[in-house]
């Protein structure tokens, strides 16, 4: 680590399993952290290193595997692989020693939170979703402090509860830039109608075989004036492209996009799987949208986040297994001529906005460095 790694009021150590729902909220509180002097460093796996050019601090790789009782005989190598990732976690924090370490969830995450708690160094535990994952539940008691995203988390009870504290989903820099952007959906039966769909690398898949049937069945004056943006897998390109192209709908398609905050800004609707990030950028930018949780998304928790944003008036919960094309393009149809129903989501959405989620989550960690 270099110099400028400590930062002047110290070291902040940062762990996260390798994906956006995790990554984004890390992101960030070291965002939030690096204003107020601190250096930063992130540990994750190897699909968080293609955050570095993000991360406003160093990153480092730590050996982790996630661990799958159904699949008994693997259990022995990814208990020895996270054994290996401990070591190195603490072979690095005996160290650097840093003021405090805060964890994001998913088993990258256990290594370095536990390599922590074993050196009586601070931990941090940010739980994103409405139900307490796998790798927060085993950390957990052995915590200084916990914070969640939403103000009832399931399996948080008890002794937990009383060291757990409401801070909302941290957003990324660029998402509050985006959250004073207005929102004015078409009036007039002849406007462009903007529609955003993405979900990641898993919901990207359903949505490039499902969505194309979807817009298919649209009657061709909502159709018409359509102007999709949707984030694919690289193998689906050619394949939704051309699709859109039969229909002869304008559609800007990738597999990644660094300003998906501005295109959600400009989204009339956003169809969109139902991560903790993704929830909690709805809720900051206030976007309408249509959830379709993962189904096979652990301890259900995509369904808790959608549920409790549907709940909210903020949109509308479709289960993947009861969407049919025919069912999804009459809602989306019912919308585009119903401003005030997009208008009334827009503003409920903001409702559940936590704009400030970083800021409060890095005045727990300023309170656990004063500790050390």
């Amino acid at each position: 680590m270099n110099d400028a790694g400590a930062g002047g009021k110290g070291l902040i150590v940062l762990a996260a399993g390798g994906t956006g729902g995790h990554l984004f909220p890390a992101q960030a509180l070291a965002e939030a952290l690096t204003a107020r002097g601190y250096g930063t460093l992130l540990m994750t796996d190897a699909r968080g290193m293609t955050w570095r050019e993000r991360f406003p601090g160093e990153v480092m790789r730590i050996p982790s595997a996630t661990v799958t009782p159904g699949r008994p005989w693997w259990v022995p190598v990814q208990v020895f692989t996270l054994l290996r990732g401990f070591l190195k976690a603490r072979g690095f924090l005996k160290g650097a020693m840093p003021l405090a370490v805060a964890g994001f969830g998913g088993y990258p995450s256990v290594p370095p939170l536990f390599a922590a708690q074993h050196l009586r160094i601070p931990t941090l535990l940010h739980e994103q979703n409405a139900v307490m994952g796998r790798a927060n539940r085993f950390l957990a008691r052995r915590a200084s402090a916990i914070a969640t995203s939403f103000p009832k988390v399931t399996g948080l009870d008890g002794a937990l509860q009383k060291k757990a504290t409401f801070t909302g989903n941290p957003v990324r820099a660029a998402v509050l830039a985006a959250a004073d952007a207005p929102y004015e959906p078409p009036e007039e039966a002849d406007a462009p109608f903007h529609l955003l769909i993405f979900g990641g690398s898993q919901g990207a898949r359903f949505f490039s075989e499902m969505i194309p049937e979807v817009i298919a069945a649209l009657p061709s004056a909502v159709r018409r004036h359509l102007i999709i943006t949707q984030q694919c897998r690289p193998e689906d390109l050619d394949s939704v492209r051309e699709a859109y192209a039969r229909l002869e709908v304008y559609a800007t398609l990738a597999p990644f996009f660094d300003d998906m905050p501005q295109r959600m800004a400009q989204a009339h609707l956003v169809i969109a799987r139902a991560g903790a990030s993704t929830v909690a950028e709805l809720a900051v930018i206030g976007r309408p949208a249509i959830l379709v949780p993962l189904p096979h998304a652990l301890d259900n928790d995509q369904l808790r986040n959608a549920r409790a944003f549907s709940e909210a008036g903020a949109g509308w919960l479709m289960r993947q297994k009861e969407i049919t094309a025919e069912k999804l393009a009459a809602l989306i149809t019912r919308l585009r001529y119903a401003p005030a129903d997009l208008r009334a989501a827009h503003a409920a959405a903001k409702t559940l906005a936590r704009p400030d989620a970083a800021s409060r989550l890095a005045d727990i960690v300023e309170e656990l460095a004063l500790r050390v």
